[in-house]
């Protein structure tokens, strides 16, 4: 194989998005948590598909599991365009059709085990393993870079966190070079850095291989009746220990504004999901969605401009630090501090107040909503009132601990019947 190529086209991304991502309640009701909508157009799972995209890497596969459709059939829409004359692709694959057995994918490590024949056939040299369901922007060929020149077995992607706030993660005990000299599952005491005793590294559940040396792995792990098949649990404390494991910083390869925080999120509940999408609203947010540089790639539906429309005294179509998606007609409408989806219409004399407001939802008259995440193609009933009343809200919403509520069409109709 010619060397003398970039990593990322000796490379291939295989992508992890078969986990429901349950904390998210009733949004994964009916699609996997990575083809949950986030920022207005996208889904979670274009950035762990865009950063491999603009980091240069053209081989991917995405393993699926917990209720696909909507998943496959975003990438089917969206990733279409690789060609496969120019050995590019995206390749779909799913649980239990790799074996002659039912075995679903037993953990992340057997989601490969199960598909290297396939992996066989791309000739890749190095694979590089991601998680679907997490929002951030990275450069993969400066982590591939530190992988080759440091001769690691495995190199791990880390998040720099405050040492107590680790205890949530995978933490890496490192020594003064970087390598991994223990790795602890959410510990009680998370250890420090030897640079910083304040501050912990916590695994992002990114990992890069050399392909020959996973696939050996895997084959062992794979007959391994006390494994539970898990890169976490097994495969990356087996390296650390008998191995050579690195750390890799995440603030060295983050994809961010000039001056800004390293930007990663876990929007696995339904106040972060909330808080994300809310904070794309600010002035300057810290996820940049404009950079040119750095595009997050998606399907684009067709759909005309934002209308706004009616200019009365309280019947005024408005929207004010927020974000609207094409398709969406804001009729006479109060909003603030909120994030529209495509295809989303509002009615007159309505409040739309810090809204996640998910595709194709229509918000009836004199509706006053504040602090909600309302589901993909939810009817808001006229005179409906949410966000100001917990005790009432909590009913028939399901409202988190912090007050946010979150919003579901049979919700929509168990409160109609009550009525």
């Amino acid at each position: 194989m010619d060397d003398s190529r970039r990593l990322t086209q000796r490379s291939m991304a295989f992508v992890l998005a078969g986990g429901r991502g349950s904390r998210l309640k009733e949004l994964t009701d009916r699609r996997v948590k990575p083809a949950v909508y986030f920022g207005g157009k996208t889904r979670i799972i274009d950035f762990a598909l865009s950063n491999a995209m603009n980091s240069g890497i053209r081989k991917m596969a995405l393993a699926t599991q917990y209720k696909a459709h909507s998943l496959i059939r975003h990438c089917q829409r969206g990733w279409n365009f690789f060609r496969a004359e120019r050995n590019e692709f995206l390749d779909i694959m799913p649980a239990s059709q790799r074996t002659g057995g039912e075995d679903w994918y037993r953990g992340t490590a057997d989601a490969v085990t199960q598909n290297i024949d396939i992996l066989d056939d791309y000739g890749i040299d190095y694979i590089v393993i991601l998680a679907g369901d997490h929002i951030y922007k990275m450069d993969y060929e400066i982590m591939l870079r530190q992988h080759v020149e440091t001769e690691a077995d495995v190199t791990i992607g880390c998040l720099t966190v405050p040492r107590m706030e680790a205890t949530a993660f995978g933490v890496m005990g490192i020594d003064k070079t970087g390598r991994i000299t223990e790795f602890l599952e959410k510990p009680a005491d998370p250890p420090g850095t030897p640079d910083d005793p304040d501050v912990a590294l916590a695994s992002m559940g990114i990992y890069v291989f050399n392909y020959r040396f996973l696939r050996e792995l895997l084959l062992k792990d794979g007959e391994d009746t006390n494994s539970s098949h898990d890169f976490g649990n097994d495969l990356i404390p087996e390296i650390v220990k008998n191995g050579k494991a690195m750390a890799h910083r995440f603030d060295t390869s983050c994809v961010r504004h000039p001056g800004a925080p390293a930007y990663w999120k876990d929007v696995g509940t339904v106040d972060a999901f909330w808080q994300a999408n809310i904070d794309l609203t600010n002035f300057t947010p810290e996820l940049d969605l404009w950079d040119r540089d750095w595009p997050i790639w998606t399907y684009s539906e067709g759909v005309p401009p934002a209308k706004f429309i009616h200019d009365e005294r309280d019947r005024r179509g408005m929207a004010i630090s927020s974000m609207v998606s094409g398709g969406c007609i804001v009729s006479g409408t109060e909003v603030r501090n909120s994030l529209l989806f495509t295809n989303v219409h509002t009615n007159s004399y309505a409040v739309l107040d810090h809204a996640v407001v998910l595709p194709r939802v229509v918000v009836n008259r004199h509706a006053r909503l504040r602090k909600v995440v309302i589901d993909k193609g939810v009817v808001i009933p006229e005179k409906l009132v949410v966000g100001e009343d917990p005790v009432e809200d909590a009913k028939f919403f399901r409202v988190s601990d912090t007050g946010v509520t979150l919003i579901t069409q049979p919700m929509i109709d168990a409160w109609t019947a009550a009525q």
